[in-house]
């Protein structure tokens, strides 16, 4: 669910579509078919609101695999972080990290998303930059 979690944290900012998810979700039922959660979740398909509801709803944030949530979490960001200007990703990046569970916000690499609101480090965009990239290759 962990990687799951990761694909609905980018469709609720906007910076994936709901194919990643679906994508995703066959690929992790195919694997494995006989998981209650999978299974709800291949039942809920069509509709992905309800999904992203059962999702955040049912995963225990105090026992997730955060190995597994950071690493499909900045792999995904990559692209996204190459494909648009900082100033651009720092906001996107912010919103992200108000929508994580408290428990993560505090937590490297996480903590990093919040950085567009620190005017100390958004002056200089360099060490921008680099927060940022560090925070990307953290699972490398």
């Amino acid at each position: 669910m962990e990687e799951l979690l990761a694909c609905v944290y980018l469709i609720e900012e906007g910076l994936e579509s709901e194919t990643l998810y679906e994508n995703k979700l066959n690929e992790l039922f195919a694997a494995t078919p006989y998981c209650d959660d999978l299974f709800k979740l291949e039942l809920l398909s069509d509709n992905i609101k309800e999904s992203i509801v059962y999702i955040k709803t049912h995963i225990d944030y105090s026992a997730m695999n955060r190995q597994i949530f950071g690493k499909t979490l900045m792999t995904l960001l990559k692209p996204i972080y190459a494909s648009m200007d900082i100033e651009t990703f720092g906001c996107h990046m912010f919103s992200l990290w108000e929508s994580l569970a408290g428990n993560l916000q505090d937590e490297e690499p996480f903590s990093i998303l919040s950085y567009a609101d620190n005017s100390e480090i958004t002056n200089d965009r360099a060490k921008l930059k680099n927060s940022y990239e560090k925070m990307l290759s953290f699972y490398d």
